[in-house]
């Protein structure tokens, strides 16, 4: 396969993760889809996991993801950055997606691990509180969904959390994967050329073939 054919093989399945990166992202500040959990209490705080705030996939899986995308897809169109130039550029792009993606999957993994924010009866002190409960269980609720049952609000909010942060973990993953192979896919093109646009060699003047 030509580096530049690779390069479009490679950026549009990273619009569509960085696409998807922002929206889990987006829809991870509304639990049960109320927006009072997002808008600040009279204490100014927010009733929001922690790990949302941090937005690893707007900022990470989404923006790092997307602006290398767009120069690693330019670099197989003709006339444009399909040449050695754009296909060494692409290697510094898409190892800024490494950085996004990496970011993006720790904080998926940690808002995993720690669980979400919510309102809990708390067994010591037999008093409702906002905490995350689950933190500090290296995961262990995941594993056991008769846990899920100490969130008392917002509603469904442990199964929301879970699927919206496995989402993002696994398109941060495949978004690390499809940038390191840009890397590596730059690399070639820089070294031995693309496979379009083609430099054409000028042709000697006639009168002075040898």
């Amino acid at each position: 396969m030509c580096t530049g054919s690779c390069s479009k093989f490679i950026a549009i399945p990273l619009y569509v993760l960085a696409l998807v990166s922002v929206i889990c992202n987006v829809i991870l500040f509304f639990p049960d889809f109320d927006t009072k959990y997002a808008a600040e209490g009279e204490d100014g705080t927010r009733k929001l996991t922690e790990e949302v705030t941090y937005m690893g996939g707007l900022v990470g899986g989404g923006i790092m993801i997307l602006i290398p995308a767009i120069h690693i897809h330019l670099t197989s169109a003709e006339k444009c950055c399909a040449n050695r130039c754009g296909m060494f550029l692409s290697i510094g792009f898409a190892a800024a997606g490494v950085v996004g993606a990496i970011y993006s999957l720790s904080v998926a993994a940690l808002g995993l691990s720690n669980g979400p924010f919510c309102l809990w009866l708390n067994s010591t002190t037999m008093v409702a509180e906002w905490e995350a409960p689950f933190a500090g269980t290296e995961g262990s609720y995941l594993s056991d969904k008769t846990m899920w049952t100490l969130c008392q609000e917002p509603k469904d909010v442990v199964s929301f959390n879970v699927g919206l942060f496995s989402t993002l973990l696994v398109a941060a993953s495949l978004e690390l994967i499809l940038c390191l192979i840009q890397m590596v896919n730059g690399l070639f093109g820089c070294l031995c050329g693309t496979c379009s646009g083609k430099e054409v060699r000028p042709q000697p003047a006639k009168g002075f073939n040898t």
